[in-house]
This record gives structure tokens, C-alpha cells and sequence, in this order.
């Protein structure tokens, strides 16, 4: 029977699908390395803007001035219709009142001091979550990467029997391959509990928008904000008339007061300026995974009660506990450091995994050395390109183009190592070696 297709056709075929799997390895690579960069994003911050103030706390009056002071600045421009205050906190100790258009560092007097400039801590957080793509696109694709990760851990287990038994076996001596299949098994089992909760909780973090999109239109008539309500709390009804900012210091106090062992990390104004703005408090609680508990309070100081985040629903204070298990934004700078140990090594997992792949081509009598020197490319560029992208932050400046200097390195090093592996006397790939048992 004639081929469907010809040789060459079909040699074209196999190239373009390797090609295709070395770049969803590449950004599930790039969603690995840039994960384990971000758990310092507080960190990084601080770095970026060694100037801005510091401080223990901020008096509750203090607060009011700052938001006074940053809503007079946007006076004759279309009103915010929310404004933060990032109050300060053990990792980022500073109080930053946030916008809808700009952001501003401010004293322990509430004056503004700075403007807020981390530019280079929020694209590196963009490019964890959404790739630097529009945000439906990009956290949907990094949520299905999240699930890609799920189902490459649980069929590792099932093909690899004798893994855990094998746990602390390394051949390191026999041979490069040897070493890369070993190492890979044993990153993989080690760090198992931690990539399955980072992939289950980054799926649902990326697959967010899907989920919530998808419920609204099927039980909500499209209303989002409705289908999010029992979860994390209605919305007053609005009114847009105008009406003078209210005072965040007497929901402080009160928080201060009825709740000492709360610590508030963020003061929520929605609608300021008009008659149906209220006030959210963020109220963080000490040994629990949710990110916080939201504090709702009237434009008066009225406290209106609690949405539930820490003792409503078990889905509420599941879904409040993701964020924090992904990011490791609880347990300070222990479990910090612990996400970047496992995060690294989750790296090397998905990184030799592809070695491995191209080392079993190379058996068949197929080796791929162009795909190889891609991924060696890939390996050591994509790190590359994230120093780049810093060292143009401390250079440059906040205004940097950190996606086009990002890409454009990590795509340099990926062709330069195309490039080199073609050079006459280059080896194009290691050596084969005989067949071994897993």
C-alpha cells in the first residue's frame, strides 16, 4: 500500500512535533523556574526600591491622611474605583496606597514619599502566571500546565515501580545518562508532595477565570460577581452620587480593639467618594493557610461582619488556602527558603526529563541533536534571561523593557546553542550507551 505521505514529508512531520513538545517543555520549564524566582517577590521588591520608607506600623489616623493625600492628587481625573492600602507588613514592611492608574509609597505621617516602582517584581509575577500573555489566555495556559504537571507525577509513579524503593539510589559514576535518569527519579520522588500541591493549587489559580466564567453562565446568567459571592462575599448595592471619603481609622481601631490578634495586611475602599462606597479589611490569622479573612465595614465605621473566609464553608476556607500553598506566603522565611530548595529541584525534574527523552531517541537510532542543543539552550537561557532582565532594572531603570529583553535572551541562547552544536567537530550528542533498567 502507497504512503500517505512521502519521506520527506513525513521527516518534516516528526521535526515540527518534536519541535512542538520542546515548547510546551519550555514553558512548563519557564512556569517552574519563574515560580521558584517569585516566592522572594516581597523580597525583590524591596530590593528594587531600597528608598522607599519603612516601617513597623502606621498610626490608624496616619492611614486617612495617605488616602486623603493620594485621592487629592487625582483630583479632575475620572474617580478610582477601588483604592488600596497596603498596610505594613514582616516581608514588605511599607504602606502603599494602590489606584486604579497609580500608586504611591507613603510615610508613617501619611504624606506621599514615592511613587511605588517594582516593575521588574510585577513582570516577573506576570510572567509566572499568565506568561506575559492577556490574563484569560496566559492563566489558562499555565493552568493547564499546573495539570500537565499533576498527570506527568502520577504516571511517573505508575511507570517507574520501584521508585520509592529506589529513592536514595544514585549511579552517578556509571555514565552522564545513567546520572540524568537517576537524579530526575529521585528529584521526582522527593519533591512529589510539593509538585502535586503546587500544580493542583496553580491549576485552580490559572483555571480560575474558566471556572468562574463557566459558572456564572450556567448557574448566575453571566453574573460574576454573584457566582464569587458565596464564596468570597456579596457587593452592597452602589450609588454613584457623591459623598465624602470615609474614615478608614475608626474600622482600625475597631479591628485593634475586637480582634488584637488579627494582624490587617490591606484596607480595601471600594467606590470611594461616593454614596455606596464600604470598607474591606484584610485580617491575616496567624497559623492558618487562608490568605486572610475580609472585614466589612460600612462608610461610618459600622462593622457589618465577616465574609466566612476563615470559619465559613470547608470550599471557602479551602479555596481562601490556595494562594498562600502555592506561593508559600506563610511561615515567613523558613518556608520561603524551602519553596526555593523544592521549586529548584522541580526545575532539574522537568528539565532532565527531556534529556531523558532525547538520550532514549538517541538509542532508537534517532538522536535529535538539534532539539538537544535547543534544550540546552533552554536550560541555561531562560535563568539567563531573568538576570538579564534584573540587571536591566538596576541599570536602566523601572521603565526597562523587561518582556522584549526576557524573550529576546532566552531566544538568543536557544539559537546560539543551535548554532554551536553545528559548528564542524561539535558534538552534536553524548555518547550512546547500552540499554539499562529504570
Amino acid at each position: 500500500m502507497k504512503p500517505l505521505f512521502a519521506k520527506d514529508t513525513v521527516r518534516q512531520g516528526i521535526s515540527a512535533h518534536s519541535a512542538i513538545g520542546l515548547i510546551c517543555c519550555a514553558l512548563l520549564y519557564l512556569i517552574c523556574v519563574t515560580g521558584t524566582a517569585i516566592v522572594l517577590y516581597e523580597e525583590f521588591q524591596r530590593l528594587e526600591q531600597q528608598g522607599a520608607p519603612e516601617m513597623g506600623g502606621i498610626a490608624p489616623e496616619a492611614v486617612d491622611t495617605a488616602i486623603a493625600n493620594v485621592v487629592a492628587s487625582e483630583a479632575g481625573k475620572q474617580p478610582t474605583t477601588h483604592l488600596y492600602v497596603h498596610m505594613p507588613t514582616e516581608a514588605l514592611p511599607r504602606t502603599t496606597v494602590t489606584t486604579d492608574r497609580q500608586a504611591f509609597h507613603v510615610d508613617a505621617a501619611g504624606a506621599i514619599a514615592v511613587p511605588e516602582e517594582n516593575a521588574w517584581a510585577e513582570f516577573l509575577l506576570a510572567l509566572h502566571y499568565r506568561l506575559n500573555l492577556p490574563a484569560i489566555w496566559g492563566m489558562t495556559l499555565v493552568g493547564l500546565f499546573g495539570a500537565m504537571i499533576v498527570a506527568l507525577a502520577v504516571s511517573g509513579i505508575i511507570a517507574h515501580p520501584r521508585i520509592f524503593r529506589d529513592a536514595f539510589r544514585l549511579r552517578a559514576r556509571r555514565n552522564d545518562e545513567v546520572s540524568t535518569l537517576d537524579w530526575h527519579n529521585r528529584l521526582a520522588v522527593w519533591t512529589l508532595p510539593f509538585a502535586l500541591a503546587i500544580a493542583l493549587t496553580g491549576s485552580m489559580i490559572g483555571l480560575f477565570y474558566i471556572s468562574g466564567y463557566s459558572l456564572a453562565a450556567t448557574a448566575y446568567d453571566g453574573d460574576t460577581e454573584a457566582a464569587l459571592a458565596p464564596v468570597f462575599g456579596a457587593e452592597p448595592a452602589g450609588d454613584d452620587t457623591p459623598a465624602p471619603l470615609p474614615k478608614v481609622a475608626p474600622a482600625l481601631e475597631y479591628m485593634a480593639r475586637e480582634y488584637p490578634h488579627i494582624r490587617v495586611s490591606y484596607a480595601i475602599l471600594h467606590d470611594p467618594g461616593t454614596r455606596g462606597q464600604h470598607l474591606q479589611i484584610v485580617g491575616v490569622h496567624g497559623q492558618r493557610l487562608i490568605f486572610g479573612e475580609y472585614y466589612a465595614f460600612g462608610a461610618d465605621g459600622t462593622f457589618r461582619g465577616t465574609a466566612g473566609l476563615s470559619d465559613g464553608t470547608t470550599g471557602q476556607q479551602f479555596a481562601a488556602s490556595i494562594y498562600n500553598l502555592h506561593f508559600g506566603n506563610y511561615g515567613g522565611l523558613p518556608v520561603k527558603l524551602a519553596y526555593i530548595l523544592f521549586g529548584i529541584a522541580l526545575s532539574i525534574v522537568v528539565s532532565t526529563g527531556t534529556f531523558i527523552w532525547l538520550n532514549k531517541q538517541e538509542r532508537k537510532g534517532s538522536p535529535r541533536p538539534v532539539i538537544r542543543a535547543g534544550w540546552w539552550g533552554v536550560t541555561i537561557g531562560m535563568p539567563v534571561a531573568i538576570v538579564a532582565t534584573l540587571l536591566a532594572r538596576l541599570g536602566v531603570g523601572n521603565e526597562a523593557p523587561f518582556v522584549a529583553i526576557f524573550w529576546l535572551v532566552a531566544l538568543a541562547a536557544v539559537a546560539m546553542a543551535i548554532v554551536l552544536s553545528r559548528r564542524p567537530g561539535a558534538r552534536d550528542a553524548d555518547p550512546a550507551v547500552p540499554e539499562f533498567a529504570p
